[in-house]
């Protein structure tokens, strides 16, 4: 088979959600209304969460970090796919496919990182409430904080580099809508052997080692509620983790299950729909699942609402 070296790879062709060319604009539509809710929706988080001086405790500090990562995590590819949507164009040069991979990578493991950290946040708080202030203290916090995006940085520039490596066939089509790490290793002519070694070994590590910490943190945390004795005491002290783990299961449910339908199923479609889980409608869901049912973010996005509104940012209602 003719193989190309990758200094001479103009193009790679994404093929995803592009079979139908009668459903593009319903799918335009679609996948802009969803980013732009996103981004919204995260962005006043972080405004919010700035904007309060109740709410700068070690908590919302990893919520606001966690509601970025969400913003460049899905920035990383639906701007290209509503781009490519609209001009009717499927191409991605080599470079910005390596680039979009680098940082969608970081951003899923930064994703990763701190929910595990907010995990161990929630262990402290309602294991050992009294020293909680002690032990997640703002060095602390901005320790975990910098260990989280070394860790992000590290295994996406690991990866990358492993790619950088290979020679490619040159029927280079992407049966996804952007440039997933095991669809590029597909194309390859070159062994791959090593490349799969480390993403697996990688894989393995930045994902057996954070669900156990957050498995045993939930453990705790649920034998700790149980021993409360009094029912308004459970139910106070679970509402502070309720969110959290609401979180912590979608994003690590639908990535299972892009996981298994990748393995069970070689239809790019049914990919690519569970990869839109948690790429995008999870960063969605988010700013909804940490505020509706809070008190302390009701009361901060009231409180940012009348400040923009002093400010002539926004119009009364």
């Amino acid at each position: 088979m003719e193989t190309v070296n990758q200094t001479y790879i103009l193009e790679f062709s994404l093929q995803g959600f592009f079979e139908d060319p009668g459903v593009q604009p319903l799918l335009f539509g679609l996948f802009l209304f969803m980013y732009l809710v996103t981004l919204t929706g995260n962005l006043l988080i972080i405004l919010a969460i700035i904007s309060d001086s109740h709410l700068h405790t070690p908590m919302y500090f990893f919520l606001s970090n966690l509601s970025f990562a969400d913003i460049c995590f899905t920035s990383t590819t639906v701007p290209k796919m509503l781009l490519n949507i609209q001009t009717e164009r499927k191409n991605i040069t080599f470079e910005n496919c390596l680039s979009q991979m680098y940082f969608y990578i970081l951003f899923f493991q930064l994703d990763n990182s701190l929910l595990t950290v907010m995990a161990y946040d929630r262990f402290a708080a309602i294991c050992h409430p009294l020293h909680y202030m002690v032990i997640m203290n703002s060095r602390v916090c901005a320790l975990l904080l910098l260990a989280s995006w070394l860790l992000s940085v590290l295994v996406s520039l690991l990866q990358c580099l492993m790619v950088l490596r290979l020679s490619f066939c040159t029927e280079l089509e992407i049966p996804h809508f952007f440039c997933e790490l095991n669809q590029v290793l597909q194309l390859a002519c070159s062994d791959t052997f090593l490349n799969d070694l480390v993403t697996y070994i990688a894989s393995g590590l930045v994902g057996f080692i954070p669900a156990t910490g957050i498995i045993f943190s939930y453990s705790k945390i649920i034998s700790s509620i149980l021993r409360i004795s009094a029912a308004e005491g459970k139910c106070k002290a679970f509402s502070t983790c309720g969110s959290h783990l609401s979180v912590v299961t979608l994003f690590y449910g639908t990535g299972l299950g892009v996981y298994l339908s990748s393995t069970a199923s070689h239809n790019s479609r049914t990919n690519a729909i569970a990869s839109v889980m948690y790429m995008v409608v999870i960063p969605m869901l988010n700013p909804f699942i940490y505020s509706l049912r809070n008190k302390d973010m009701k009361q901060a996005f009231r409180k940012l609402r009348s400040f923009l509104y002093i400010k002539g940012l926004l119009s009364q209602v």
